[in-house]
């Protein structure tokens, strides 16, 4: 079995056993939300592929049709797909099509470059020197906007980009809601987790869309270590869509708590939860809890930040391919 396959299996099994059959969000909410945020964290890595139906079904104990229900939803969202004789797989869509895209510009800017010195009369090695030589053109400075739901959430990614851009790019950010009235015009390349995909593309039907992905950031990582054993815990999000994968986190990050209960905003019975926890974990979006918080009670967020690896695995060959697509543009007009 590859390392994506063993990744892709790890994360299934969490999923299946933070899926909460007495919480009032149900169970094909859950199941749906657990997969895309585990596709947008990479824990379901691109190409990976998924159980079938049936398969699924039987591990996380639902029916055959309420996972078909969840498949179906999921690949008309463009987050998984069919493949005839194969399976269904992650989408690979994503980012790894820029740098394929950016890789074949070259070879065939390399085959006009090789055809244009033969008829110039010099040879390979003389290129070859002439190329180690050269100057580059200016860079074509890149502006990105980064979308997200939340405010503060979505400018601490942005400024945990902002290290690794190249010289001259810049990214700004952006909620969802603040830009699906009048969508920003002096932009080159988005970038948004890939749960919001759908609804950004519409928004910027000619640009790119860079999937962000997301891991739990290194203060939630040492929070959730640091739990005490007989704790009694709960996790408070603001989306039911996203309990079952932030169940899925703390008991990833801490595997030794054994007290641990989900309560969704809204929902019946959250308050007396929450005031009944020793420890509250709460997602972006939940800081209002902080009012409430009584004498003795530790509280703290479930908080992401932007993966290195993928910054510079996806990311930055993303905004390559867009530069060069925008010089070549550029060059025709």
């Amino acid at each position: 079995m590859s390392e994506t396959q063993v990744q892709m299996e790890q994360a299934l099994d969490r999923i299946a056993r933070a899926i909460d059959r007495s919480s009032s969000v149900s169970v094909s909410v859950q199941l749906r939300g657990a997969i895309e945020f585990g596709i947008a964290s990479g824990e379901l890595p691109a190409n990976a592929r998924l159980p079938s139906v049936r398969a699924m079904a039987a591990r996380c104990g639902l029916s055959p049709v309420t996972v078909n229900g969840v498949y179906t939803a999921l690949q008309e969202a463009g987050h998984i797909e069919a493949r005839v004789g194969s399976g269904t797989f992650v989408s690979g869509n994503g980012p790894a099509r820029a740098g394929g895209a950016q890789l074949r510009l070259l070879d065939r800017k390399i085959a006009e470059l090789v055809r244009l010195g033969r008829q110039c009369g010099i040879g390979p090695a003389e290129l070859s020197m002439r190329i180690a030589i050269a100057q580059p053109d200016p860079r074509l400075p890149m502006r990105l906007l980064l979308v997200g739901n939340f405010h503060d959430a979505t400018e601490a990614y942005a400024a945990a980009i902002r290290p690794v851009l190249p010289d001259g790019d810049t990214i700004r950010a952006a909620t969802l809601s603040e830009i699906t009235a009048r969508p920003p015009e002096d932009v080159d390349l988005i970038v948004a987790p890939r749960t919001l995909r759908t609804q950004v593309q519409p928004l910027f039907p000619e640009l790119d869309i860079v999937d962000l992905t997301l891991i739990p950031n290194e203060a939630t990582r040492v929070a959730l270590a640091s739990i005490p054993t007989e704790a009694r815990v709960v996790g408070y999000t603001y989306f039911p869509s996203f309990l079952t994968i932030m169940k899925a986190g703390i008991m990833r990050f801490a595997p030794h708590v054994s007290d641990l209960s989900m309560a969704v905003r809204g929902e019946e019975g959250a308050e007396a939860a929450i005031a009944a926890a020793d420890v509250l974990i709460y997602a972006t979006g939940a800081e209002y809890l902080l009012d409430r918080i009584r004498d003795g009670q530790t509280a703290f967020e479930y908080r992401h930040t932007p993966d290195n690896q993928s910054m510079r695995r996806d990311l930055l060959p993303a905004i390559e391919a867009a530069r060069v697509a925008q010089q070549e543009k550029d060059a025709v007009t």
